[in-house]
């Protein structure tokens, strides 16, 4: 099982930001597991901290912005994109201005950064998405990514500029060797026709050919050769590297992108994010042993039934003697979907309203007056059922005594599965010696 990791000591460096030309410093910090990458800002009166999450993504410009409340965090994908390069799950950003500096354009000085804290693991797992299926986006600007299923995390990238000139195509899997010696180090790059439009909104005052390529027509300005001869799909894969970092866990996948840019990066990174979301969501509320209420054998000891007509497998919570949580583990081995539906197996519905009956029948028996005696399911009113149970699923049977008197009780009863009601009923029930 792969480890979270962090930086072992705090390391810090001092530049120039891109677009607002401030002077910054910028400290990485040592973070515990699970804390993921949140930029501090050191320069405002609160100190607020802002997490480097997709949905706190707000503008994205020629950089990719966070916004939390009213502090902003001007061009994340560089420094994100170098500690996700190099497989650090967690650290703190500190700065005391509201863009990290630019350094040359690349992110292979927050590379070098990084190298001198050092990276050790964490006593805990590291989050990972491999999306079950295909994810695939496209903007109105002829741009297209996507993630495919991958055990590795791979990036295939073209690259195109104003009247198809310079077009490049790289392919990489990602590891922190290959970040390092293969796409760090590509700078960023602009058109010259997008400088003065650039200049005229406030943005690139701290551009220089000192930290950018620029293209004019077909020639490369720069203060120094290119450093490789496919230099700006390369600091595109970077790019996508850093805003996706923003997905929040680490990545299984083949990125495809056509023409990318900051937009539709971050836009896949909010896909992903939601994906992952609803997967957890489907995932089975774990019951552990120090949960249990009640265990199979007291179960048993109070109700009559035996296999195969016992739908409760452990009561979870009584938070107090009118209600219960009981849990009911469907697996393929039930006797039942062998002929309900073998093709398309579902638990039949009856069987849920039974599982309700018991649960509630146990609520009932633990009362004093009803030692010894048995429930009987009577009637059952307002039935919904609103979603399939499978093979697989994990039943959460809840219910709450509406009525309790001496012979009778009625039950308000509903099933859940991964955080959703399958059925619902109210329940009436009789009481009687056994």
């Amino acid at each position: 099982m792969e480890k979270q990791t962090t930086l072992a000591t705090p390391v810090s460096l001092e530049g120039t930001s891109l677009h607002t030309g401030e002077k910054v410093s910028l400290t990485l910090h040592p973070a515990p597991a699970n804390h993921g990458y949140k930029f501090l800002r050191r320069d405002l009166p609160d100190e607020p901290i802002l997490e480097a999450l997709a949905n706190n993504v707000r503008q994205v410009e020629r950089a990719t912005t966070i916004v939390q409340g009213t502090a902003k965090i001007h061009t994340v994908e560089h420094i994100l994109s170098a500690l996700s390069g190099m497989g650090v799950d967690n650290a703190l950003i500190e700065m005391d201005a509201n863009e990290p500096p630019i350094c040359d354009g690349s992110a292979f000085p927050f590379v070098q950064l990084i190298k001198k804290a050092g990276i050790v693991e964490l006593d805990a797992p590291r989050s990972t998405f491999e999306p079950p299926e295909t994810i695939f986006l496209e903007n109105k600007n002829s741009s297209l990514i996507g993630i495919l299923p991958d055990n590795h995390f791979r990036i295939s990238c073209t690259q195109v500029g104003p009247e198809g000139k310079f077009p490049q195509f790289a392919t990489f899997e990602i590891t922190p060797d290959i970040y390092e010696k293969e796409i760090s180090a590509a700078r960023t790059f602009v058109y010259y026709e997008e400088v003065k439009p650039l200049m005229d909104k406030g943005l690139i005052k701290g551009g220089s050919l000192e930290n950018a390529i620029v293209i004019r027509g077909n020639q490369i300005l720069s203060k120094e050769p290119l450093r490789y001869s496919d230099e700006f799909v390369r600091h595109k894969i970077l790019d996508i590297i850093g805003d996706l970092a923003l997905a929040g866990r680490r990545l299984r996948g083949h990125i495809v992108a056509i023409r990318p840019g900051h937009a539709i990066n971050t836009e896949l990174a909010k896909a992903i994010q939601k994906r992952y979301e609803e997967l957890i969501s489907m995932a089975p509320r774990p019951v552990t042993a120090t949960s249990q209420v009640m265990g199979i054998e007291e179960i048993l000891a109070t109700l009559p039934h035996r296999y195969p007509f016992l739908m409760v497998d452990r009561i979870v919570e009584m938070p107090n003697e009118l209600s219960a949580i009981g849990v009911k583990c469907v697996t393929i081995n039930e006797p039942y979907f062998q002929g309900h539906f073998p093709g398309h197996p579902v638990m039949p519905g009856v069987l849920q309203l039974e599982a309700m009956a018991q649960v509630a029948s146990i609520v009932m028996m633990r009362r004093t007056e009803n030692e010894g005696k048995i429930g009987y399911f009577m009637s059952a009113d307002e039935v919904k059922f609103r979603r399939p149970v499978f093979p697989g699923d994990t039943l959460f049977i809840h219910v709450e005594m509406m009525k309790a008197k001496k012979n009778l009780g009625k039950a308000q009863c509903r099933c859940v599965v991964n955080g959703n009601v399958v059925s619902e009923a109210v329940l009436l029930f009789g009481i009687v010696n056994k």
